[in-house]
């Protein structure tokens, strides 16, 4: 079985030679997402984390829903953070829009992330 491009215009174009997405039979990988409008290409910068977690969250959202799938169907997040001392706040914003859905997941503070983000998140689906 071949692998399939996901891509979606609800969802910002990828900021380097990769795809937003690719499925694998009933498997969905998604990039890493940023808080990047899609309509826009512009990052968010009004320097609230929860609200940039969410539009993080809604742009993973978009391109598993072009894939078939939601985030109930998430098994594994990996989040990457600039700051650890937003943790809970991330976490705050990340439990609401998950749920009880509560997908495997790592947290990693990083020194710098593309665009100068201040989150990023990646996501496997199976659906």
């Amino acid at each position: 079985m071949a692998n399939v491009i996901v891509h979606t215009n609800n969802a910002p174009a990828a900021v380097g030679p990769y795809s937003q997405g690719i499925k694998a039979g009933n498997t969905i990988y998604v990039s890493g997402q940023l808080s990047i409008n899609p309509a826009t290409g512009e990052l968010y910068s009004g320097g609230d984390i929860k609200e940039e977690t969410k539009i993080v969250l809604t742009n993973v959202n978009a391109v598993l829903e072009e894939a078939g799938a939601s985030l109930k169907d998430v098994v594994k997040c990996t989040v990457y953070i600039k700051d650890m001392n937003q943790f809970g706040l991330i976490n705050e914003q990340y439990a609401e829009i998950f749920g009880e859905t509560k997908p495997a997941r790592v947290c990693v503070e990083v020194s710098r992330l593309p665009k100068d983000a201040n989150v990023e998140i990646d996501a496997i689906a199976v659906i």
